[in-house]
């Protein structure tokens, strides 16, 4: 049970590290691993009551949630209920807490298996979250949040799409895309830490380069799409530009 003493000594720290402004419950818990289950209820009915408690004065409400704050608290409600929300269950909980996104707003994300991936991306690297990963992961689905069409069309008609390697703090995903760009734009809308888009391979078959490259680098791989490469495995990588 993480203590009262130590959640107010952790909005001040938070809050002084981010100018003299106290962080919102969102970045808070993403800065501290803190969860709202961990205060809420508990301590203090509301996150600025907490606040107060700490000696700061609480932020001005926002008008409107960022994709990474909605993508967290989609998170945390998955780890909540221990499993992925329904309609109705988001209407209940936005309904109970009025500080949680609409199921319009969540419903921005797309599709369950593009929401399932959205959280799935944005719980790599967060032992906290494994639990959550665990719920997502199977729903996420083989695509990566789109379906792979042709973007390219070779003389015999074969539909191209792309493998890439992208890397955020010192681990690396490796997907696939119609796009490569847009999807690290997605991917980075979710993530902390900046993501880098380092190597990308045109093919006539991402599913199946994809679980190649899934496959060699197995015995490196942390969850999902996630994986903590050598030096030569990003050099093998990078030294395809088609396959």
């Amino acid at each position: 049970m993480v203590s009262r003493d130590h959640i107010l000594a952790e909005i001040r720290r938070t809050a002084t590290e981010n100018g003299g402004r106290p962080l919102g419950r969102v970045r808070f818990t993403t800065e501290t691993g803190i969860r709202e289950g961990d205060w809420s209820g508990r301590y203090w009915a509301r996150w600025s009551d907490a606040v107060i408690e700490a000696g700061l004065e609480p932020n001005a409400m926002r008008g409107s949630f960022g994709s990474d704050d909605v993508v967290d608290r989609l998170a945390l409600l998955i780890q909540e209920l221990g499993r992925f929300p329904t309609t109705p269950e988001l209407k209940m909980k936005r309904r109970t807490d009025s500080s949680f996104p609409s199921h319009n707003t969540i419903a921005k994300l797309g599709r369950k298996s593009q929401r399932a991936r959205r959280v799935l991306d944005y719980c790599a690297g967060r032992p906290d979250l494994a639990d959550v990963a665990a719920v997502c992961e199977p729903l996420a689905g083989d695509e990566d949040a789109e379906p792979v069409e042709a973007v390219g069309t070779s003389t015999l008609g074969e539909q191209f799409g792309f493998v890439y390697l992208m890397k955020s703090g010192r681990f690396y995903k490796i997907g696939r895309s119609t796009c490569a760009e847009k999807r690290a734009y997605e991917v980075q809308l979710v993530l902390p830490e900046e993501l880098t888009l380092v190597h990308k391979i045109k093919t006539d078959d991402p599913v199946g380069i994809e679980a190649y490259w899934h496959s060699r680098f197995a015995d490196r791989r942390l969850r999902g799409e996630w994986f903590d490469l050598k030096a030569d495995d990003v050099r093998a990588f990078r030294r395809r530009t088609f396959m």
